[in-house]
Parts: structure tokens; C-alpha cells; sequence
């Protein structure tokens, strides 16, 4: 199972990003899809994740301004990110956890490579 990011980028404060991200592999589903993201010093954190059911969750310090989204059929799993802050700067990553493939369930997390979001002030 691979997951590949798209988008991230460089964008003024009040701005918007897009990150999508891609699950490929012999995937039958994944239970849940999700972002986190990680700065200098810090622990990865939780940013949203969302359900194969369309149960989401999210940071606190996100509620409001991003919006998580997916397409269970596609394996895909969107991240808009409205009135950015400076403080929304990181490394932002792409998760999969419960992933079924034929014959197997893995608990173990998948990750894509990082996506660096860049919020001017």
C-alpha cells in the first residue's frame, strides 16, 4: 500500500490550500484516511481524519477553517484548508490506518511522504 500527496505549497495567511492524497495498491478499504502534520521539534499531530462511515475528526485548532473529504471507492481522501495561519506552517502527511487487503487486515499506520504548507504573514 502506497499513499501519494498532492498539493501543499506557499500561500498568504487568510489564504487556501488544497492536499489530496491517493492510496493505490491491492486495497479492498481502509477504515480510516486522515491528515496530521509535524514541525521542527514537534510531535506529529492530528489534523483531520475522517471514517469510512463519513465520521470526522478534527484538531481544535482547525474546527472551522478545514474540511476533510474523501472517496472510499477511489481511496482518496482531500484536505481543504481555508483562512490559513501562520501557524498552519508544517509538514503535512497522509495516513491510512485499517487497511483491508485480500486476506489480511493491518492495523499498522501508513504514511505518504510529507507535503510542506508554507503560510505567510
Amino acid at each position: 500500500v502506497q499513499l501519494q500527496a498532492f498539493g501543499g505549497g506557499l500561500v498568504q495567511a487568510g489564504g487556501s490550500l488544497r492536499l489530496s492524497c491517493a492510496a493505490s495498491g491491492s486495497i479492498v478499504s481502509i477504515n480510516v484516511m486522515g491528515w496530521y502534520r509535524q514541525t521542527i521539534g514537534k510531535q506529529r499531530e492530528l489534523v483531520a481524519a475522517t471514517t469510512a462511515d463519513g465520521v470526522t475528526n478534527y484538531a481544535n485548532s482547525v474546527k472551522g477553517r478545514f474540511t476533510i473529504s474523501r472517496d472510499s471507492a477511489k481511496n482518496t481522501v482531500t484536505l481543504q484548508m481555508n483562512s490559513l495561519k501562520p501557524e498552519d506552517t508544517a509538514v503535512y502527511y497522509c495516513n491510512a490506518e485499517g487497511v483491508h487487503i485480500p486476506g489480511y487486515y493491518i492495523t499498522d499506520k501508513y504514511w505518504g511522504r510529507g507535503t510542506l504548507v508554507t503560510v505567510s504573514s
